[in-house]
């Protein structure tokens, strides 16, 4: 089975860029979407159902901001859009589909912003999901968290750790967080698979040819409790693909 995540950076856009050629080619299990940016009313009959997949999205209030959606080629068992908070749900950031083995939860994590005045935000969101997926894996459910959690939790994980520790992605808090998911018993899948593997990026800044350059961060990313962990065969990450400022990330269980 393989887990796909991509921050797509606005899925109108990312489908004028070879989107949907893109998913025929790479036959995902199941897809998780990021900033989609877009109400389904909005979106074509080719992004909606004319590819096989069953569609969920749960967008933002707010037109062009935020948003996720999940593909599927298997019905899930059930759906949640959001967390049932509305100050988060209302910005349209999480998706949970329960498939027959795990409960699968499609996020966009809040960015903190450049001015830092979304942290405590970003943080208290963190703190939401981790308490309801904890309930989960008490009540015996398996746990698999995948998309941009807007954090590099390592050194290892962006080009210029050092001058960006006072900026949104690696401040001392945020990473903390990081910290806090792993003692509470998840596991960065592709971290633990490739400890030592450096320059490792999903996100590059549109500046200063930052790809080209390889001067990027690991903001994408899969989680998931202990138990499940051994079912893991692969996890990677697809530089080569193109559309949006993030690459997709992947595991395959």
């Amino acid at each position: 089975m393989k887990i796909y995540t991509w921050n797509v950076n606005g899925i109108r856009a990312v489908e004028k860029k070879g989107f949907l050629t893109w998913l025929e080619q790479t036959q995902p299990d199941v897809l998780c979407l990021q900033e989609t940016k877009a109400w389904p009313d909005q979106l074509s009959h080719e992004l909606l159902e004319g590819h096989g997949y069953h569609t969920y999205w749960h967008s933002a209030q707010k037109k062009g901001y935020s948003s996720v959606a999940t593909f599927c080629r298997e019905k899930p068992i059930s759906i949640q859009k959001g967390l049932g908070v509305e100050i988060y749900d209302n910005e349209g950031r999480v998706l949970m589909t329960e498939h027959p083995d795990f409960v699968l939860y499609n996020v966009y994590f809040p960015n903190g912003q450049h001015d830092l005045g979304r942290v405590p935000y970003k943080l208290a969101f963190y703190r939401e999901l981790l308490k309801q997926a904890n309930e989960r894996v008490t009540a015996g459910q398996n746990v698999i968290i995948g998309g941009d959690w807007n954090t590099c939790h390592m050194p290892i994980d962006l080009k210029n750790a050092k001058a960006n520790e006072k900026n949104t992605g690696f401040l001392p808090e945020e990473r903390a967080m990081i910290d806090t998911y792993i003692a509470n018993g998840y596991v960065d899948i592709f971290r633990s698979l490739h400890p030592d593997l450096k320059d490792q990026y999903t996100w590059w800044s549109f500046r200063a040819g930052a790809r080209e350059r390889n001067i990027g961060w690991r903001l994408d990313y899969f989680m998931m409790n202990q138990a499940l962990v051994p079912r893991i065969k692969a996890a990677r990450i697809h530089p080569d693909v193109y559309g949006s400022d993030h690459c997709p990330s992947s595991i395959e269980l």
